[in-house]
């Protein structure tokens, strides 16, 4: 939670205390018809600023990192096409649906890209 949510919530809450105090004094014998006014402008600003940041809470933006870690050495090689051979670069191959896919510039074909055996 951020400092200001945090700073945010406790105003909210020591507005909605004094409000509610306005009001329930308000009907004591030595309290005054204004003060209601002033307690239910006070109930209200806390109840906004707790509103204010609820919905900051929900702006906040998730960045996902996925980190792949290979086992064993890894030697680059170049990419070819499985179908027509035409050599491919990295911006060919898409991750769709969580699975690498190669769409080939020169034979228009799409396909899986799969990781065979090293034995």
């Amino acid at each position: 939670m951020s400092a200001g949510r945090i700073i945010a919530y406790v105003a909210a809450a020591i507005l909605i205390f004094f409000g509610v105090l306005f009001v329930w004094g308000a009907f004591s014998p030595q309290g005054s018809p204004g003060w209601i006014i002033v307690g239910v402008i006070s109930i209200g600003a806390g109840l906004v600023l707790i509103w204010l940041a609820g919905r900051q809470a929900k702006r906040e933006a998730t960045e996902i990192v996925q980190k792949i870690e290979l086992s064993g050495d890894v030697d680059l090689e170049t990419l070819s096409c499985r179908n027509c051979g035409g050599a491919l670069s990295p911006d060919n191959v898409k991750m769709i649906a969580g699975a690498p896919v190669v769409s080939c510039p020169y034979c228009n074909t799409s396909y899986q890209l799969t990781e065979e055996p090293k034995w």
